[in-house]
């Protein structure tokens, strides 16, 4: 939770280091939900002004409000009315912003997948600590940013605070994902549509017709589908396609199994 108190950090820099960017974000994302809104946008706005004009601005003028639109429109990339991360990474001058490396990195969410499923080694759900900084170090080397190891263990330790919420030293992949570009996260999709891990159980015992642990492109199809159309997202079918292939970039070979599947449909990995 934010101290009311303190005073807005860093917003003054000329750019802003991996860390400091993470103190933005805590600072403003006040009830810890993962979005900049309501209240919390127009005290991110008030400040961001004052330490850019360096003067008094008053929320009730009506230019301040029609500012704050502007602003809106320029960086709420999905139009939700609120600020996520990768939407402030757009915003702050970000030292090598490594949240846009990242993006550069993973630019769709099928390469997030592939890349996810080349570090989670032990297919646990979850990258941890020392998996996430081979991760970071490969994303480094593939937009070709210089870094040396006390960087790299910045970045690490930043990321990580940024999702290991429970401080366990790992990583979901629902939680990752937030770096991607918002309509690049299919996974956000999926919110509305989690499973528990019984329903999730029986609809892949149901689709894995010949009960081989494993279902292929077409069983997914007809899961998703169903699935879709049962929880009445039928404005997303066209994006079917799309969704399907990002999952199946977690698949071996064609063959998705139980665990890999339950990352993106389960609302807790099952032990």
């Amino acid at each position: 939770m934010a101290n009311k108190a303190q005073q807005p950090p860093h917003l003054h820099l000329a750019e802003v280091t991996a860390s400091q960017f993470l103190d933005i974000w805590k600072h403003f994302d006040a009830d810890g939900n993962g979005y900049i809104e309501g209240k919390e946008l127009e005290n991110f706005f008030r400040e961001l002004e004052v330490a850019r004009r360096g003067a008094g601005v008053d929320p009730s003028n009506p230019t301040f409000r029609e500012k704050m639109k502007e602003f809106m429109q320029k960086f709420d990339k999905n139009k939700d009315g609120r600020i996520e991360m990768s939407e402030l990474a757009q915003i702050l001058p970000t030292e090598e912003n490594f949240l846009l490396c990242f993006r550069q990195f993973v630019s769709s969410s099928a390469e997030f997948m592939a890349a996810w499923r080349r570090y989670d080694t032990d297919r646990s759900g979850y990258i941890e600590a020392n998996e996430l900084k081979g991760f970071l170090s490969d994303l480094l080397q593939k937009a070709n940013r210089h870094y040396d190891d006390q960087k790299l263990q910045e970045y690490t330790q930043t990321i990580l605070r940024m999702f290991d919420l429970n401080g366990d030293g790992k990583l979901g992949l629902s939680e990752m994902a937030r770096l991607l570009p918002v309509q690049e996260n299919f996974l956000l999709k999926f919110q509305g549509v989690k499973l528990t891990s019984e329903q999730f159980n029986a609809i892949f015992t149901y689709y894995d017709k010949d009960g081989n642990g494993y279902i292929d492109e077409q069983e997914l199809d007809a899961l998703l589908r169903d699935l879709y159309q049962k929880n009445k997202k039928e404005e997303d079918l066209k994006n079917l396609t799309g969704y399907k292939q990002s999952i199946m970039s977690l698949s071996d070979g064609g063959k998705l199994y139980r665990g890999e599947l339950e990352i993106v449909l389960c609302r807790e990995p099952i032990a």
